[in-house]
């Protein structure tokens, strides 16, 4: 079974948003975390709030980490403001600490020193983070500065941020369509933006629909693979089958599929041990890290058709076609739809 995951803690992004609508964000900031939306989004807001209107190129000085030096750090931010209070500088996947001993010095110097008008933002883009908590820079992040993550969204404020965008857009959605988009495309923010877009352009009603969403939408594979293991456990075996072959046909790596279908029924098997153990669907979600209440909810069903040994002897045996796959070069195809096949049959060898 997965690892608990911790709850979010959002102090720091709540205080970087509260020092944008006061006026006075920090001097040092570093972002970084999966959600590139809302970092983008807070990018956005602090060059608003520091740089006036049409002297942004005057006053924002940016550079990409293998063109960054602790030299050109400290020379933008020594660099005074031009008819503003402020200066914004920003620095992509510059490795901290990757540096040797004598530039972490001065950059810890340099980052000691910050003038009151320059706010210096790290940010983590295709890098990622990796704290040192051993290192002074850490340190001084944490006593000059900030450490902001952007993390993935709640189920709740993800759904509300959608609804929220299609009524930008001139639609309204129901907010059980709202948690489906979650568990078709994803919980990542800049997908959902630009799915949203589409299915708004595309739908002719003033609100749009799961059809809607199916039309235009792109799913992730985690989702087609679930709509064909659901197909399977409805005994819908025509339509599962129909899944695999789009699914193949569509140049997907088998050991992609085979990986979403070993999720599915370790979730099918979890969610039939909380059946049994009486345990309800908020607990299973807060277990897997579920978004989609949608997706829950399938899963939950679907465990009802299933014995707890059938759910075992699943889970046990895509495991041992991940074995077979990864030794069998040019049968994957046939692996899988023989799988499949066989699950769909309705077999109960563990029984």
């Amino acid at each position: 079974m997965p690892p608990k995951r911790d709850k979010a803690d959002n102090t720091a992004m709540r205080e970087l948003k509260r020092a944008i609508q006061e006026g006075a964000p920090k001097k040092l900031y570093l972002f970084h975390g999966e959600e590139a939306f809302l970092r983008d989004y807070y990018l956005a807001r602090l060059k608003q709030a520091l740089l006036p209107a049409g002297l942004e190129d005057f006053n924002l000085h940016t550079a990409q980490g293998k063109e960054c030096s602790v030299d050109w750090i400290e020379q933008a931010a020594d660099c005074l403001p031009m008819m503003s209070a402020r200066t914004l500088v920003i620095v992509t996947d510059f490795d901290l600490y990757g540096l040797g001993e004598k530039p972490r010095e001065r950059l810890a110097k340099v980052l000691e020193g910050l003038p009151d008008y320059c706010c210096l933002v790290f940010v983590y883009d295709l890098l990622p983070y990796k704290a040192d908590g051993r290192s002074k820079l850490a340190g001084l992040l944490k006593k000059e500065g900030a450490v902001v993550e952007f993390q993935r969204q709640s189920q709740g404020d993800l759904t509300d941020w959608i609804c929220r965008q299609f009524k930008k857009a001139g639609k309204g959605v129901d907010t059980e369509d709202a948690r489906y988009l979650i568990f078709l495309c994803g919980d990542l923010m800049n997908t959902l933006s630009a799915e949203i877009g589409k299915i708004a352009a595309y739908s002719p009603h003033p609100r749009v629909t799961r059809a809607d969403m199916d039309a235009v939408a792109i799913p992730q594979i985690d989702a087609v693979v679930f709509q064909m293991t659901d197909a399977m456990a409805r005994k819908d075996f025509d339509k599962a089958a129909s899944v695999l072959a789009d699914l193949l046909h569509s140049q997907q790596p088998p050991i992609m599929i085979l990986s979403a279908m070993g999720k599915y029924f370790r979730q099918l098997y979890t969610a039939r041990l909380y059946l049994d153990a009486g345990k309800g669907r908020g607990e299973f979600m807060e277990l897997w890290g579920m978004k989609s209440g949608y997706q829950a909810d399938k899963l939950m069903d679907a465990a009802r058709r299933f014995s707890l040994p059938w759910c075992r002897y699943a889970v046990g045996r895509c495991a041992q076609a991940d074995i077979e796959l990864k030794s069998s070069y040019g049968q994957e195809r046939e692996l899988l739809t023989g799988l499949l096949m066989e699950l769909a049959s309705g077999r109960r060898a563990a029984v």
